[in-house]
């Protein structure tokens, strides 16, 4: 048999994690498993990813980018 049992779990370079409290809230945002700032929207998550070499075509390609605590549309503190 060549086929493996798991599925295939990808890891992708750009981690933005959940929303934390603060005027304004925003998010902590991790390249190739390294903090390299805040986000306070989708264009900061963008310019960031830019300074690093990564082009995001989609923001919704959990291969490119994983948003954790919320999609791309969630910067608010619940």
């Amino acid at each position: 048999m060549t086929e493996i049992a798991s599925p295939h779990i990808s890891q992708p370079r750009i981690l933005v994690l959940g929303v934390q409290p603060g005027t304004p809230p925003f998010r902590i945002m991790e390249i190739d498993g390294v903090v390299v700032g805040s986000a306070r929207a989708v264009t900061d998550v963008l310019e960031t990813a830019a300074a690093f070499g990564i082009t995001v075509h989609d923001l919704d390609d959990p291969d490119v980018i994983r948003w954790v605590g919320g999609d791309k549309f969630t910067w608010r503190h619940h």
